[in-house]
């Protein structure tokens, strides 16, 4: 006979359960009491209930031990128990399922007895019979002294590759060095300065006291970073040395918060290479894997990132103390070369790609091309640029009031002039430079594999005041070192190439703009070329073939300015951003320093 009983855990109606299993048998006395002692048992397991199934046991003191320990283990109380059938002797088989999620089933059969218990009387009574105890009744692989347990099994952790197959992230230990409140500051702090110059005994001891009596992280070390230095630590009173793994650039100056679109890709890749396994714990300790299966192996990451010149971009900003990042694109497919920031950009978060910053003069590039779509000018049309100038109830001033008189656009371009450019956005509608902006990817929001990022806003200039504004990049007007470089990207390209910074993984605009005309990203090019050649960019007029832009952005009410440099070099597009630099000088030596290698 085989009877099936299926419950969740509701230890308050067991009895009414137990009661159910008895009529399931039909019986409740005499030589069908080993099978009904099994019933109950099956139900007790089922729902959950570890005092009533050990209480059917010979042993019920180690019963209760071994059952709750096999729950606690596996992290379910919620198996499948079913009576399969019984034999002489009282001896009956168990079938036994246990359900850890979706397609993660581990079942097995195991064999137990009945027997009476001589200190009952009357062996018809129901309580006359007992399971014998033996730990294989609830697993065969449970012996004295094993356990058995649940766990998550992931593969191989993969590797972030930048585009020439080189390491740029991968699994590495680091080691957490944690003081408790009885540990030195004074004997701590010399042995950790050596890695880490700002540690002090003073910073060790305010760290303790505002703990409250509770362990704190002194600092995280690399293995190369911790190996001169493991046996001091280990020697001091109050040091606990505790390993981990974390997903680690490859150099530690790499480190940047720039990456977290790449750690989240990452981790995706290991969690759908996540398998299963049952392990048996012998008492001795050796595990043994008795059920489960193993995942996909998580696939690396080719990205597109250039290693040598990420980190020629990383020491051409180390010397500003200011925040400073580099963005380099592809400009013909989109693939993301550079994402570099300073130690100062990483105290802010990943600014070069999130961080958005009026543009300044950077952002000319699409009012001219706006001026030039409406046909107010072409780049030979000649000018004023003035030192100043009036613009309906705005005045704004060039860079120290410089003024070139009557000239071609390209040069009122290459030079900068605010002046002109706020005239000829006067002449626009509303949302001519919004719209102009959209033609060069700045505004439009991507979706990136790998990649968070934000491009800017350029809103609708609904007064002249603030389409003045807008024209020289200041008032509403918002980029982030990403959007500017995808700007430069599209007027190298002609069109804004879709992002991508995994190989064969583009990103997907929120919309589909038309390119703006090739003749007009002719002009910007030849323009952006005289800008670096007999403009303000001749500071790296050396450097071959370099086209660029210059930007200073001002913000804020102490009339602060933030320093831009945008442009490109054959196929390389990029922006250099220097939060208040006061002018465009150090974003243009930042990429000079970054171009000549």
């Amino acid at each position: 006979m085989i009877v099936t009983v299926r419950i969740r855990r509701r230890t308050a109606a067991l009895a009414a359960l137990l009661a159910a299993a008895l009529a399931a048998t039909g019986c409740s006395s005499g030589p069908d009491q080993p099978e009904t002692i099994a019933e109950q048992f099956a139900v007790a397991l089922e729902a959950g209930d570890v005092q009533a199934a050990a209480a059917l046991t010979t042993d019920p003191a180690v019963a209760a031990t071994v059952i709750s320990d096999l729950f606690d283990g596996l992290g379910n109380d919620d198996p499948d128990v079913t009576v399969a059938g019984t034999g002489d002797a009282g001896t009956f088989d168990l079938d036994v399922t246990w359900n850890f999620g979706e397609g993660r089933d581990w079942s097995y059969r195991t064999t137990g007895s009945a027997v009476e218990d001589a200190a009952v009387d009357d062996a018809a009574a129901e309580d006359a019979w007992r399971i014998r105890w033996d730990p294989a009744l609830l697993s065969p692989d449970l012996s004295a002294g094993a356990s058995v347990r649940y766990t998550n099994t992931v593969g191989s952790p993969p590797t972030i590759f930048d585009r020439d197959g080189q390491p740029l992230m991968s699994q590495q230990i680091v080691t957490l060095v944690e003081l408790d409140p009885t540990a030195d500051p004074a004997a701590v702090a010399p042995v950790l300065a050596t890695v880490a110059p700002t540690i002090t005994a003073e910073s060790l001891a305010a760290e303790l006291a505002a703990a409250d009596g509770r362990p704190v992280t002194a600092i995280t070390l690399r293995e190369a970073d911790l190996a001169p230095l493991e046996g001091q630590l280990a020697a001091l009173r109050g040091v606990t040395l505790a390993p981990q793994t974390r997903l680690l650039t490859s150099e530690r100056d790499l480190a940047s918060p720039v990456w977290s679109g790449l750690a989240d890709l990452w981790q995706q890749g290991q969690d759908a290479s996540a398998g299963w396994a049952v392990q048996r714990v012998a008492a001795e300790g050796s595990v043994q894997r008795i059920a489960g299966t193993d995942g996909p192996e998580a696939p690396d990451l080719n990205t597109t990132i250039d290693l040598g010149l990420q980190q020629r971009a990383e020491s051409a900003l180390a010397s500003l103390d200011r925040p400073a990042t580099i963005v380099g694109i592809d400009a013909s497919t989109g693939a993301v070369r550079v994402v570099a920031q300073n130690t100062a950009a990483d105290g802010q978060g990943a600014i070069a790609l999130t961080g958005l910053f009026p543009p300044g003069s950077t952002f000319k590039a699409i009012t001219t091309s706006a001026a030039l779509q409406a046909g107010l000018a072409d780049p030979d049309t000649v000018l004023p640029c003035p030192g100043v100038a009036s613009i309906g109830d705005r005045t704004i001033p060039n860079d120290e009031n410089f003024d070139l008189g009557a000239v071609p656009l390209h040069t009122a371009f290459a030079f900068s002039c605010n002046t002109t450019m706020g005239r000829l956005a006067l002449e626009l509608p509303a949302s001519a430079l919004t719209d102009a902006a959209l033609q060069f990817g700045l505004g439009i929001d991507y979706l990136t594999p790998g990649l968070v990022t934000v491009t800017g806003s350029v809103p609708a200039a609904e007064t002249p005041a603030a389409r003045v504004e807008a024209a020289i990049g200041q008032g509403q007007v918002t980029a982030s070192p990403f959007g500017m470089a995808l700007v430069a990207a599209s007027v190298v390209n002609g069109h804004t190439p879709e992002p991508m910074i995994v190989e064969g993984r583009p990103a997907t605009a929120d919309r589909e703009v038309a390119a703006a005309p090739d003749t007009v990203t002719a002009a910007l090019r030849a323009m952006m070329r005289e800008t670096v050649t007999d403009g303000t960019a001749t500071a790296v007029r050396d450097i071959a073939d370099l086209i660029g832009k210059t930007g200073t952005a001002e913000y804020g009410e102490n009339g602060g300015a933030h320093g831009w440099f945008i442009g490109a070099q054959d196929n390389l597009a990029f922006a250099v951003f220097v939060a208040g630099a006061e002018g465009s000088a150090p974003a243009v030596e930042a990429a000079g320093r970054w171009l000549r290698g």
